[in-house]
């Protein structure tokens, strides 16, 4: 495996630890809270050191969403072909070249302006793969620094350009593994400080617009054809690849943008996303009211919007389908349970130790104090990680860690009513204490209707899958921490309302005050139909939300499981 190809996945899973910021400070072209988002979708192929490097390229193609996501494959195109660190400054250019070339308007003072900067540096500097990381980190964070000054909207806000900053991280990492570095750092919040932070004087415009990334099979002349696009929508990035364009493009009217692009040729792959309905206010006045910043695993079923809602950071592992690997709250629920019923293999993977080390390192600068519920230590080697790296990185002990034992809707609402008592509190001890109660506390109940995905998955013999489909068994499953325990064996559906409202009539009083978790598969309707209003019926003063199941739960699990995880009364353990 090649140095380059390890500096590509690195730089990859640093910036994953920064995405979170990178949506916070989401200004240009438009305020809509995704860049990050969209560079951890756009660039996840470069996880995949094996995939061979044409191939590689055209998923980064097809792959990428959002003006971001774009041109950064864009440049990606020309900078994965160097075979060696000499290669580099040529394929640097061509990157950069492309790159402006993709987008229609081109503006200085976006992640072009770094384009611009690395290209510049490994031409004109005689510029050694052990003395890179100095003089190009610097280069690039003055281009970074730079782009508040030139776009007026950014000196609004206060803040540098997300997508600028995006890549500043990549390349800052990637050239810092290739000279061989040991400790693998990258201080945004040092090298950026006061510019990470939109100011409350600013106030992002509604555009009334929709986001779309399509695909378009044409035979048409390629000039032509963009020339065509530019005068379709803002926004714009063309990037051409063989008998068929990758296009992005801001429109106020989708249908007849589709209708107006299939006159230049077949569109095979479309995506359209309001982007004023789609922006995510993440709450940074939440978050900066916390007494301890709460962080949690993906794999506990609470959805990514909720989580920024109540400023919880989330750590993904990833899930793999086909020949695509994503992180799994950024993957589609709908996408993934539909290959499982075709017969398709999915299955799940954890991030790399590095990239873990990243977030946490990520964590520190962002935050002064951290408390970190891990998902179960029986599931994951995320507790044994995390706990490592504390000994040797951590001596403040800012960094809290608690085992959780579980995993899905039960991590879940132990992460969500931390958050929550977190922002009423100012002991961060005493949050810490808050959520141990809620560990020991918090119960759920897994219905899974199918086993042959626990099969499948190697959690289940297959004989004993067989057999209990033919005979339609359905296994109520209670996670611990000591894995997953079978509590009861039903027959169908009606059967598992039943053992749930009983388990629930059992624990909870009619005038309790705590919050109920439903969750569920690819049966969203039903779920948040029919056995919300029955438990909302019985419990009416209690809380009930309806969240996806964790989709490492799904991915297991299969289509038709769902779930109901609770804490009653949890705000009488946080008086205590």
């Amino acid at each position: 495996m090649s140095v380059l190809r390890e500096a590509y996945c690195g730089a990859y899973e640093a910036l994953v630890s920064w995405c979170d910021l990178l949506d916070r400070i989401n200004v240009y072209p438009v305020a809509d809270a995704d860049t990050g988002t969209n560079l951890r979708i756009s660039l996840s192929p470069l996880r995949n050191l094996q995939k061979d490097k044409i191939k590689l390229i055209d998923q980064l193609s097809c792959s990428a969403i959002g003006n971001s996501g774009n041109i950064a494959a864009a440049f990606f195109k020309e900078f994965l072909l160097a075979e060696t660190f000499a290669e580099l400054p040529v394929a640097a250019q061509r990157g950069r070249d492309t790159a402006w070339e993709s987008v229609l308007e081109p503006k200085s003072g976006t992640m072009l302006t770094v384009f611009d900067s690395l290209a510049e540096t490994l031409n004109s500097t005689e510029v050694s793969q052990e003395s890179a990381p100095d003089l190009i980190g610097k280069n690039l964070q003055n281009a970074v620094l730079s782009t508040t000054q030139i776009l007026p909207s950014l000196e609004q806000a206060g803040v540098v350009d997300s997508g600028a900053l995006g890549m500043f991280v990549f390349l800052d990492v990637f050239f810092q593994i290739l000279a061989g570095k040991k400790k693998i750092a990258c201080p945004v919040t040092e090298l950026f400080q006061g510019k990470l932070t939109i100011a409350d004087s600013f106030e992002s415009e509604m555009t009334g617009s929709y986001c779309v990334d399509t695909i378009i099979d044409t035979q048409k002349s390629l000039t032509e054809s963009i020339e065509k696009i530019s005068t379709l929508g803002d926004s714009v990035v063309v990037v051409p690849e063989q008998s068929h364009l990758k296009v992005h493009i801001h429109t106020d009217n989708p249908e007849t943008l589709r209708r107006k692009l299939s006159s230049i040729g077949c569109i095979v792959q479309w995506s359209d996303e309001a982007i004023d309905t789609a922006k995510r206010p993440y709450s940074s006045a939440l978050t900066s009211a916390q007494a301890i910043h709460i962080v949690t695993d993906a794999a506990g079923s609470i959805s990514r919007e909720a989580a920024e809602s109540l400023g919880i950071t989330l750590l993904d592992s990833y899930i793999i389908a086909g020949n695509e690997s994503r992180p799994e709250s950024l993957f589609s629920a709908a996408e993934i349970y539909s290959l499982l019923q075709n017969g398709v293999k999915v299955s799940t993977g954890q991030a790399s130790i590095f990239e873990r080390h990243q977030h946490y390192s990520s964590l520190l600068e962002q935050y002064e104090s951290v408390l970190y519920l891990c998902v179960g230590s029986v599931y994951t080697g995320n507790f044994e990680t995390v706990t490592a790296w504390k000994r040797d990185n951590d001596p403040e002990n800012r960094l809290q860690v608690l085992d959780s034992g579980t995993a899905s809707g039960k991590l879940g609402v132990i992460a969500m009513i931390t958050a929550r008592y977190a922002a009423a509190t100012k002991s961060p001890d005493a949050v810490v204490h808050f959520a141990q109660q809620a560990i020991d506390t918090c119960e759920e109940y897994i219905f899974i209707d199918q086993l042959k995905y626990l099969a499948a998955g190697g959690r289940l013999s297959k004989t004993n899958s067989f057999f209990g489909d033919l005979l339609r068994m359905k296994p109520v499953v209670v996670p611990s921490k000591d894995g997953a325990r079978k509590v009861g064996v039903v027959r169908n559906q009606a059967a598992q309302v039943e053992f749930a409202m009983d388990r629930l009539n059992s624990k909870l009083n009619r005038d309790s005050s705590g919050l109920i978790m439903l969750q569920y598969s690819d049966n969203k309707e039903w779920v948040d139909v029919v056995m919300k209003q029955t438990i909302q019926h019985m419990f009416p003063q209690i809380e009930v939300i309806t969240m996806p199941l964790s989709l490492t739960s799904g991915v297991h699990m299969g289509p038709g499981t769902w779930a109901v995880a609770f804490m009653p009364d949890w705000r009488d353990c946080a008086s205590s």
